[in-house]
């Protein structure tokens, strides 16, 4: 159990580990006054009874810290690093531009939601009313029939990523079938218009009333 150290710092982020790998945890440290109420110094005077520090913000000294804290990462190259990190979970430019294309044909959707509560699978586009999910699957990431390209480093890594993500997708798509979901896939690579006109004829069809 780390000591508690007689040290204050005014305003870092909250479970920030600082250049002289300091942790601060707790509210912004203000000086003590004598403008002070009664309640706050009964309680001060506890603390330094009992050994505790004062202040309202502790700082925790980590053992063996003595610099600032970096995370080793695992990436073959400082390029496929920042190329991990900038890959987004949504928003990313297929699905913004395919979203505005169907607002734009009057149609109302729920963004990057669960179409299932108790299943962890988000849609990019939710239809919860005629209940159509939208998935915009990535090329590389979802491996397109047309434009997957075999990663140069790590490669039986990245393969194997593809195909449990692919497995992942037909897992995702029969759930939400049994659970009477319909589920529609889009690569990033198609026209957007071509898109949006999927998606609004699916939503559509759909939403008219079936007969028994």
């Amino acid at each position: 159990m780390p000591q508690l150290a007689p040290e204050w710092i005014s305003r870092p982020q909250r479970g920030a580990i600082g250049a002289s790998g300091v942790w601060a945890c707790g509210r912004a440290a203000r000086p003590f006054s004598a403008a002070t109420g009664p309640r706050t110094r009964v309680r001060r005077a506890r603390a330094r009874a009992s050994g505790m520090p004062t202040a309202s913000r502790a700082v925790i000294r980590l053992p063996g810290v003595t610099g600032a804290a970096k995370a080793e990462s695992w990436a073959s190259s400082p390029g496929v690093r920042t190329g991990m990190r900038a890959n987004k979970g949504r928003d990313t430019r297929p699905e913004l531009a395919v979203r505005r294309a169907v607002h734009a044909m009057g149609l109302r959707y729920r963004v990057s939601a669960r179409p299932l509560p108790g299943l962890r699978r988000t849609a990019d586009l939710l239809f919860t009313r005629v209940k159509v999910a939208v998935f915009v699957d990535g090329c590389f990431w979802h491996g397109c029939p047309r434009h997957h390209t075999v990663a140069k480093t790590n490669a039986e890594y990245w393969a194997e990523k593809v195909r449990r993500n692919r497995e992942r997708d037909r897992e995702t798509d029969r759930l939400l079938i049994e659970a009477g979901w319909r589920p529609l896939r889009l690569w990033e690579h198609e026209s957007v218009d071509e898109a949006a006109l999927r998606i609004a004829e699916e939503v559509r069809r759909e939403a008219r009333p079936k007969h028994s």
